[in-house]
């Protein structure tokens, strides 16, 4: 007869015990866990960024008009001058925007400098919100456009004279913008519309390359190809398929952003268009993680790397390392 031994059970006191220390391991791992965690965000919190962004409150004497601007410094510029990127956020934007492609820049080399037009700024959407299509419209006038060229050129000239604590290279300066500012940037890079019979060209010769993120055609103005055709500066033109402009009065897509590719007079110029996104997706709001705004900044730097330094690789292998983002890349010239 075979004899069946059942062990003991543990007295009450041991099993608690036993699963007290279980407990115990396990709270304690899992308070080592977090304290790495901890430990690893304080070390990357302690650890600089790896550019030097300043706030500055400039004054525009001549006009009477603020011109407050955002650096974004790369930390070696005591070492050599390094290009300079000068930024105009669109309509109802501010110097705060955008920082994503504005840090990136500075930490592979290239400064960056956001402006803010204090007449088409984020105080349109501040105050009677009955009154915000007349706010919006008034950002949109003939006036404030030609304000905010100025502000573009002031700007240029304060930080070519130092302060904006730069070492800027006056052979490598890029004008850039986000719709109404990518607009700035165009009549800064030498687009002209005709006024009275007479051309009123804001072109600052300093300009030597355009990126344009979501560029509309100019409002009231039909023909494109004489107002930017004679554009001859390298161009990089950045859209999206669901690039729209809604604004009582206006509407403007991806066919515009496409006419004015094709409109420019630009030797060497490209455009990438991504799938999906939006009119608004450049300015950033999704942080740094977001995909379609990495592949942007990536695609800026790479632009600036071909037309200054002859460094092509970047854009050659861009398209392919970001295609499942792409509807479409051209390049011409």
């Amino acid at each position: 007869m075979a004899l069946h031994h059942t062990p003991p059970k543990p007295p009450v006191h041991q099993a608690l015990l036993t699963r007290r220390r279980v407990a115990g391991g396990a709270l304690a791992a899992g308070a080592a866990l977090a304290w790495a965690r901890w430990a690893q965000a304080a070390e990357t919190l302690l650890v600089p960024p790896p550019y030097r962004q300043q706030d500055l409150e400039w004054w525009d004497n001549h006009r009477q008009r603020a011109v407050p601007v955002r650096v974004y410094a790369p930390l070696n510029e005591s070492v050599r001058a390094h290009p300079l990127v000068v930024f105009s956020h669109g309509i109802g934007g501010s110097r705060t925007g955008y920082g994503y492609l504005g840090r990136y820049l500075a930490s592979q080399g290239v400064a960056s400098l956001h402006l803010q037009h204090v007449g088409s700024d984020r105080q349109v959407w501040m105050g009677n919100p009955f009154q915000v299509v007349s706010r919006l419209q008034s950002a949109a006038q003939e006036a404030e456009a030609i304000d905010r060229v100025r502000d573009l050129k002031f700007a240029l000239d304060e930080a070519l004279d130092g302060r904006a604590g730069l070492v800027p290279d006056a052979q490598r300066i890029i004008a850039a913008g986000h719709s109404y500012g990518a607009n700035t940037a165009l009549l800064a890079s030498g687009a002209e519309v005709l006024r009275q019979g007479q051309r009123l060209s804001l072109r600052d010769e300093r300009i030597r390359a355009a990126v344009l993120l979501s560029a509309p055609p100019f409002y009231g103005e039909a023909a494109l190809g004489s107002i930017v055709g004679g554009i001859a500066l390298p161009s990089l033109h950045i859209t999206t398929t669901d690039d729209v402009i809604r604004i009582p009065g206006y509407f403007s897509g991806l066919e515009d952003r496409l006419k004015v590719f094709e409109a420019m007079g630009s030797a060497q110029k490209w455009l990438a268009v991504f799938q999906g996104g939006s009119h608004s997706h450049f300015v950033g709001r999704r942080g740094e993680g977001d995909p379609l705004l990495q592949a942007t900044r990536e695609l800026v730097l790479a632009f600036v790397q071909q037309v200054f330094d002859g460094n092509a690789q970047g854009l050659q292998t861009w398209p392919q390392r970001h295609a499942g983002l792409l509807a479409q890349f051209a390049a011409k010239g």
